[in-house]
């Protein structure tokens, strides 16, 4: 039996014990085996296929070029440290990334892209909810990846977020917005896969177009594998051409 692509999850500090498991449940589904990264715990891409950034915390606008923050932000200096560098360095090496609320504005900030650290103000004509069921009504947009993977019809999620993704980072195309005009999901135009979700949709298991963004990021991963099992084979062969 083919072992399952080993995914690494990285988590909030006060909410990755209720989070990681939602997550590593979805990805068993779709085949692949979760395992919980965050600071403090060994990061190391060479024992991993690919990678989902969690939700949680805020980012800090010094990420982005920003000086002043809004007072209720809550704020993790080091786990922005860490999944910036762990971003940069799986795209570098072609290995898929999913990021999930959090996760989708540290894809897009870690390309050098910018957040609106209060996306209400700036979307006025936006649903505000908050709330893990599926109450906010988003739009796929067509010839996407995520349309490939979700279909194109309006799609309904949660929402537990403040901030949102405002200038698009290196290689980002938006994927999805709401009605009120506020990106709801990007991903990267070229290969590695990298998607971004706004929402939750680790909450939304029961949902199979939810399941299926799990779903594509496993089998990029275990394509990824795949690929790289072949070329350590080529250059063993090159190295021994009698073996």
């Amino acid at each position: 039996m083919t072992p399952r692509p080993r995914i690494a999850v990285t988590t909030s500090k006060r909410s990755g014990w209720r989070i990681f498991p939602l997550v590593a449940l979805n990805l068993w589904l779709a085949g692949g085996r979760a395992v919980r990264w965050g600071t403090g715990r060994n990061a190391d891409l060479d024992c991993v296929d690919g990678l989902v950034i969690g939700g949680g915390d805020d980012i800090s606008p010094h990420l982005y070029g920003m000086m002043q923050m809004v007072a209720a932000a809550r704020l993790d200096p080091a786990r922005d440290a860490l999944e910036r560098d762990l971003i940069k360095a799986a795209i570098a090496r072609d290995m898929p990334v999913l990021g999930i609320c959090r996760g989708a504005q540290m894809i897009n900030v870690a390309l050098g892209g910018t957040l609106h650290q209060n996306a209400y103000e700036v979307h006025a004509g936006s649903d505000r909810h908050w709330t893990i069921l599926p109450r906010k009504q988003v739009n796929v947009c067509p010839r996407t990846r995520l349309a490939a993977i979700a279909g194109t019809d309006k799609m309904r999620v949660n929402a537990l977020h403040s901030q949102a993704i405002d200038r698009l980072g290196r290689d980002l195309c938006i994927a999805a917005h709401d009605r009120g005009g506020m990106i709801q999901a990007v991903e990267r135009t070229r290969d590695p896969f990298a998607l971004g979700v706004q929402w939750h949709p680790e909450h939304l298991v029961y949902a199979r177009r939810q399941r299926a963004i799990f779903a594509a990021l496993v089998a990029a991963a275990r394509a990824g594998r795949t690929q790289s099992v072949q070329l350590r084979a080529v250059d063993a062969l090159a190295q021994d051409p009698t073996s």
